[in-house]
């Protein structure tokens, strides 16, 4: 027997919207004021300096947006640690954003498909093959700009970790990981995110879940169709 089906079907919950929120936020305050630091003889540069009220408020700003930032990341782990432990959150293949098997197999469909060597794309999951790596992707982002940012930011705090050897090279190095990561994260999030998520035809000119929270059931059932006929009960479990 089929389940009664809605309208529009809640994807994300106020409290991963406001998280997403203040990631974006901190995340364009930091891409602006960070490009602005690192090319501070390039015009624009100088240009985005003024605006920002000159060279140490834009650090100011860069360095209060990191650490919220990553104080948005750790509140995001342990609030899906908390729905995991009180069983809010259970996994299944079909509505899990842990990468699978099949992500591989939907990547190379989804190629032939680009490739016109498949009629059709492959159908998704709750979460695509591109969706999952936009998600973790964040992590290691975190990882590595986050850990990075905080030892520039703090120097004298983060010194004391360091061993006497690496003094001459660490930060060079550090500054490196920060700027270069930093920008994959830009032009991804310009190029990939963006354009998948907001850009595309059919999302044009944006996509609502980020504020609603809420997608439609013909657009679950266009990009999400595995989701869709796992939740009404249209098709046996999936895997």
């Amino acid at each position: 027997m089929k389940k009664e089906i809605p309208q529009e079907i809640e994807r994300f919950s106020t409290i991963f919207r406001i998280q997403h929120v203040i990631l974006f936020t901190t995340f364009l305050l930091l891409a602006f004021s960070g490009w602005a630091l690192k090319y501070p003889a390039l015009e624009h540069s100088r240009f985005w300096v003024k605006i920002w009220g000159g060279a140490e408020m834009a650090g100011l700003i860069h360095r209060v947006a990191g650490v919220t930032m990553l104080l948005d990341f750790i509140w995001h782990v342990l609030y899906m640690f908390y729905l995991a432990a009180a069983g809010r959150m259970t996994f299944h293949p079909v509505t899990t954003v842990i990468p699978m098997p099949h992500d591989l197999t939907d990547f190379i469909k989804n190629f032939m498909y680009y490739m016109g060597l498949a009629k059709s794309p492959p159908p998704f999951r709750r979460f695509s093959y591109l969706q999952k790596f936009d998600y973790w992707a964040v992590f290691w982002g975190m990882a590595i700009i986050g850990s990075s940012g905080f030892i520039l930011a703090f120097p004298v705090f983060s010194s004391g970790i360091f061993p006497n050897f690496t003094l001459g090279w660490i930060w060079q190095l550090l500054r490196v990981l920060h700027s270069d990561e930093a920008l994959l994260a830009v032009v991804f999030i310009l190029f990939i995110h963006f354009y998948s998520e907001h850009l595309k035809p059919g999302k044009f000119p944006m996509s609502w879940v980020w504020l609603s929270g809420k997608i439609s059931i013909e657009e679950m059932k266009h990009h999400h169709t595995i989701e869709y006929d796992y939740t009404f009960g249209e098709t046996e479990d999936d895997e």
